[in-house]
């Protein structure tokens, strides 16, 4: 299990290289939940959202070989964009998987960067060209099955413990675990009280499928909020939420994208669905947990277009 001094000493690494986001309370999102609401501003992150931490930290900790072979990394989207900018920052050779579904913004964001970016039929297929390429000698960044990575996406939540006010509740989105794994193991060691919260999309449910049948298992994938598509869970991701977490709550896609639009309008914030699922979920805790809570949201990612966001408010409807 990862704990309070490996997520530290990630913090330490990486400090010269990512942003300390803004953590803040949300007088918008508190009126409309109806309790008070702390937004963790990852999206303000560089590259976008939270996955710079993380490949920062696993880029920091190559040896001169692993520098000199190259990385490489399969994404839905932040984490490859992350992987290729730090990677163009730290002088390491970087090339990205990503199914051909990712937005388009993504992809764009990789190429600019110089990385090598190699597209295929869908997440399963991109997940196999990624172990073939670790075993012609690049190294892999997983996303989410990495204790450094991990360590260093606990940055956010060893942040959020330090800057915000009382709190009851965090929710975290999702994906392949690496995110909430590392909050859980911050908040954890430093607010023992507050309880964790995950939150998926449906047809992207790796990890409350997991947790169901008592351990990782393959999974098929249908959301449209990609960046939250894993295929599966690793054991590592696993372990931490099964110890540290309440639950996993799933959302419909509809309601991931009007969380999106919610944001925008009431918290002056551009998020992607990712982050859009927190607030359907977060009404469930609100009325679970009743007037008292305290609720903290990580808005982990904002790299969605206006064409993509309009495009699923038109097809799921804006209410």
């Amino acid at each position: 299990m990862i704990g309070i001094a490996d997520i530290r000493a990630a913090g330490e690494r990486i400090a010269g290289h990512i942003v300390r986001t803004p953590t803040v309370e949300s007088p918008g999102l508190s009126a409309l939940l109806g309790v008070p609401v702390t937004a963790k501003l990852e999206l303000l992150q560089r590259t976008g959202s939270f996955k710079a931490r993380g490949a920062t930290a696993r880029l920091l900790a190559l040896s001169e070989g692993e520098r000199a072979a190259g990385v490489v990394a399969v994404s839905g989207g932040n984490h490859g964009i992350a992987l290729a900018v730090m990677a163009a920052a730290l002088e390491v050779k970087a090339t990205v998987v990503m199914p051909r579904t990712a937005p388009a913004r993504s992809v764009e964001l990789v190429e600019a960067t110089g990385a090598t970016l190699r597209l295929t039929d869908g997440m399963d297929e991109a997940f196999a060209l990624t172990g073939r390429l670790r075993d012609e000698g690049l190294t892999l960044v997983h996303p989410f099955d990495d204790a450094v990575l991990v360590a260093g996406q606990g940055t956010v939540g060893l942040e959020l413990a330090e800057d915000a006010g009382e709190l009851t509740d965090v929710l975290v989105s999702v994906g392949g675990g690496g995110l909430i794994s590392g909050v859980a193991a911050a908040l954890h060691a430093l607010r023992p009280g507050v309880r964790v919260w995950g939150v998926e999309t449906e047809g992207a449910e790796a990890m409350s499928r997991a947790l169901a049948a008592g351990g990782p298992l393959p999974v098929e994938l249908s959301s449209v909020v990609t960046t939250l598509s894993a295929p599966s869970v690793s054991r590592l991701t696993y372990d931490h939420v099964s110890a540290l977490v309440t639950e996993v709550l799933v959302v419909p896609d509809a309601e991931a994208v009007r969380g999106s639009l919610e944001l925008a309008e009431h918290a002056k914030v551009w998020a992607e669905p990712a982050a859009g699922c927190l607030l359907p979920a977060a009404r469930r805790v609100r009325e679970r947990v009743g007037d008292g809570a305290r609720l903290g949201l990580v808005v982990c990612g904002g790299n969605t277009t206006v064409a993509d966001l309009m495009g699923w408010a038109e097809r799921f409807g804006p209410r």
